[in-house]
């Protein structure tokens, strides 16, 4: 069983930052890229940053220069700094993690894993 946790959302003023934590456990053998993605109320779900376990990061042009994704692979946790919010992002942030695990019969297999989801909600 693999399980994946998103903490930090909240409610925050137009300017100000929060800081989301994401936590993967379970049956891990290694996790080989996570991502946040969020979904606004009525819309789709994007994505909105990225990284692997390497370090390389990418991010969507709606946040770039204000969130920050980092991670600690070594304990299955990603965050998303993210700074000079605006109403505009106001969603449910996601994290998705791409995990190698032993799967059925043995065999080592990477497996796509999402959370529950945290809320963000920029005053206006």
């Amino acid at each position: 069983q693999v399980q994946v946790v998103e903490s930090g959302g909240g409610l925050v003023q137009p300017g100000g930052s929060l800081r989301l934590s994401c936590a993967a456990s379970g049956s891990i053998v290694s996790i080989n890229f996570m991502h946040w993605y969020r979904q606004a109320p009525g819309k789709q779900r994007e994505l909105v940053a990225s990284i692997t376990s390497g370090g390389s990061t990418n991010y969507e042009d709606h946040v770039r220069g204000r969130f920050t994704i980092s991670g600690d692979f070594a304990k299955n946790t990603v965050y998303l700094q993210m700074i000079s919010l605006k109403p505009e992002d106001t969603a449910v942030y996601y994290c998705n993690a791409n995990i190698r695990r032993v799967g059925v019969g043995g065999a080592t297999g990477s497996y796509s894993y999402w959370g529950q989801g945290t809320q963000v909600t920029g005053a206006s």
